[in-house]
């Protein structure tokens, strides 16, 4: 199972609990609310803090788009071996 999978919030989720606390409740009240332990909810804090849902959009656009990337490079890379390999040992 991947670490993605077993998430319980999703980063849009985090970043509206965040907003939450930033709006006046306190820490405790938040994560009995949520039921996340405070670990995690100042380890979200680090992570998320100034970050609004719209720079997480883009953020994530840019993450997958840079997945995209590696991967068109990767195969790339896998063609230009199997290029000089039946080319033999001419490079």
């Amino acid at each position: 199972m991947s670490p993605k999978s077993s998430r319980k919030f999703t980063d849009e989720q985090i970043v509206a609990i965040l907003q939450e606390h930033q709006g006046g409740v306190t820490a405790r009240a938040v994560i009995r609310r949520h039921g996340i332990a405070l670990d995690t909810f100042y380890r979200w804090k680090r992570k998320y803090s100034g970050v609004s849902k719209a720079e997480l959009q883009r953020l994530k656009a840019l993450e997958d788009e840079n997945r995209r990337l590696k991967r068109m490079v990767a195969d790339q890379a896998l063609n230009i071996q199997v290029l000089k390999d039946a080319l033999g040992k001419e490079w």
